[in-house]
């Protein structure tokens, strides 16, 4: 009988999804995480680690105490918060589920660009307070414009960045995208022009939307370098990851006017760091910031549909593996070579004590 362990901080449900999955014989246990001698001995005991939120973080530390695990699962698609590197030592593949929530995050991004460019939440937050804003003129800072004719800049051509810019051309908007890492011509079909430069992109582009993942080449991509070379009052887009700004950066682009907007679901830091300059002024609703900051809290992702979806693919790719050797969207096939724990030739991971499951790369 399989074990799986999800850990989840939220979690409040039967797994009832899951066992649509997997039928009635899988044993599951649910942790809000992992700190007590009960919740350790459960992690030392799972063939299956689904971990369920991006602020649970699986150091080197807790991969040690995975006696048993065969896989591990990241609910969702970012992983930075998962040492691959440990995980490959043991043997233990890592999963991501990158095929859940894409339309929801796409319409997130348009939303937060239609938020700031029409002013809806500013002037609905005004005419709550005041009595003289039933007029246009009631947003003097606001980043309100036309959406028709502007250029939106990608940085990530990925499933949600294709599916934004679905949704941007719709609106009008020109769509161009930077990613070094699609093949060539794989935007021909959609229409989207590619620059091969990210400098061209913030040269040219009136909004940024980033939809990359977090690693060492896209940390702090949003620097204050990257700010001085968007076009001037450019809109910044972000519901990736908060680490791939600097909030500092953030801040001074939105005071110079370099950037005029920003629509924020991630930031570095999560929950929000009230103390930080920019937030600070956020909440406490400076008028120089009125209408050009929108945050919401890393809910870009959700729906009830998307989290049902959530919780049955990651299990999915959990016992698709425990049961037939097969990996969907592993994202530490390089660690497992550099291990020695990937035969390339026949395409399968070479887990410890001699067990090898076939999984295609």
């Amino acid at each position: 009988m399989e074990r799986i362990l999800i850990i989840d901080p939220q979690f409040d449900n039967d797994p009832d999804v899951e066992r649509e999955v997997t039928g009635p014989d899988t044993q599951f246990d649910i942790v809000r995480e992992v700190t007590s001698p009960e919740q350790v001995d459960k992690l030392r005991r799972a063939h299956a680690v689904v971990n369920c939120r991006s602020r649970h973080h699986l150091p080197e530390a807790i991969i040690a105490k995975m006696d048993e695990a065969r896989v591990v699962v990241q609910a969702g698609v970012g992983y930075d918060h998962i040492d691959l590197d440990a995980c490959a030592r043991r043997g233990i593949p890592v999963c991501n589920t990158p095929d859940y929530g894409t339309m929801e995050v796409a319409d997130h991004a348009m939303a937060l660009m239609l938020d700031l460019m029409r002013g809806t939440t500013a002037y609905n937050n005004r005419l709550l307070v005041r009595d003289d804003s039933w007029n246009t003129k009631s947003l003097p800072v606001a980043p309100v414009r036309r959406l028709s004719g502007q250029v939106l800049g990608i940085v990530g051509l990925g499933r949600i960045g294709m599916a934004t810019s679905m949704r941007a051309r719709a609106f009008g908007l020109e769509v161009i995208f930077y990613d070094p890492h699609l093949p060539a011509g794989a935007e021909l079909g959609a229409g989207l022009g590619r620059v091969d430069d990210i400098g061209e992109l913030f040269a040219r582009s009136d909004i940024i939307t980033l939809h990359c993942p977090l690693n060492e080449s896209t940390r702090t991509l949003i620097d204050t370098d990257a700010i001085a070379r968007l076009k001037p009052g450019a809109i910044l887009i972000n519901t990736a990851r908060g680490g791939t700004m600097d909030l500092d950066a953030v801040e001074e682009g939105l005071r110079s006017g370099r950037l005029s907007g920003a629509g924020l679901d991630v930031l570095p830091e999560e929950p929000l760091d009230r103390s930080h300059p920019l937030l600070a002024a956020w909440t406490a609703g400076e008028p120089w910031l009125e209408g050009r900051l929108t945050i919401t809290p890393h809910a870009a992702f959700f729906t009830p549909e998307s989290l049902r979806d959530m919780r049955r693919l990651s299990v999915l790719a959990a016992i698709q593996f425990l049961r037939e050797g097969r990996l969907r969207s592993c994202v530490n096939v390089e660690h497992l070579r550099e291990h020695g724990r990937w035969d390339h030739r026949k395409g399968r991971v070479m887990q410890p004590r001699g067990a090898e499951l076939d999984a295609p790369a």
